[in-house]
């Protein structure tokens, strides 16, 4: 039918929200709600993680969601530890800048939700992985931010924790030998979302130019900016 051909056309108002979705997403660690997701709105944001981009068809990710609440305390004593060894690594000012970061939310969200990726897997047969095997973990990255974005579209907050040793966590969540653990959320409504990263915000580091970023036909070539004027953040104008 000829209203069908189009059916597959973004509205200006639907583009505008997916923009939006992108440049207002935020590493969320300190706003969080304790109030419950429901059931539906998580298996719409597992839906979409399984609806991202896979090589070969392969999906190799799978997720484990953590309600339990002993289980988030042996993790959250772990993180402890670690972060106490990675501030080691900072001295003077950029360890006091480190130690007032708030890195994780591990016990402040109702969900913790942690991706695998099973680079064993033999779904997709292999294809698209001969010369670069690693594309079996960016699958699963990927499907982390689709989950990230659709629950940035659902108002809930995604922090992703990386101050773990994946040995240890695997052996908490009983993860076996052969599958990659790849990303550790903490997940919740929060009572808001920051205009910048909170990175940004406190001086640990600034936004780079994406003119800094982008290059033609050959590494460190730029890339020409557009001739119009280009902002970045929709929501921010640079």
């Amino acid at each position: 039918m000829a209203g069908d051909a189009l059916a597959w056309r973004f509205s200006d108002a639907e583009r505008a929200a997916v923009y939006r979705a992108i440049h207002t997403r935020r590493d969320i660690r300190s706003t969080f709600l304790s109030s419950p997701i429901p059931d539906d709105a998580l298996w719409r944001l597992l839906a979409a993680a399984a609806a991202a981009p896979s090589v070969g068809f392969m999906q190799p990710t799978e997720v484990i969601v953590i309600r339990d609440v002993a289980t988030r305390q042996r993790i959250q004593r772990h993180f402890e530890a670690v972060n106490q060894s990675a501030a080691q690594v900072y001295t003077g000012d950029d360890r006091a800048a480190y130690e007032a970061l708030k890195l994780a939310a591990i016990l402040d969200t109702p969900l913790n939700v942690v991706f695998t990726c099973d680079t064993t897997t033999a779904r997709g047969r292999g294809l698209g992985r001969q010369t670069m095997p690693e594309t079996a973990v960016f699958s699963t990255v990927c499907a982390v931010q689709n989950f990230w974005l659709a629950a940035r579209a659902e108002n809930i907050g995604v922090g992703w924790v990386s101050i773990l040793e994946p040995d240890a966590i695997k052996s908490v969540l009983k993860i076996p030998a052969r599958v990659t653990l790849v990303a550790y959320l903490c997940v919740g409504y929060v009572s808001d979302f920051p205009r910048q990263p909170e990175l940004e915000t406190k001086g640990w580091e600034d936004a780079r130019s994406l003119t800094d970023m982008a290059y033609l036909d050959a590494y460190g070539c730029p890339l020409p900016p557009p001739a119009a004027t280009f902002t970045r953040n929709p929501e921010q104008p640079s």
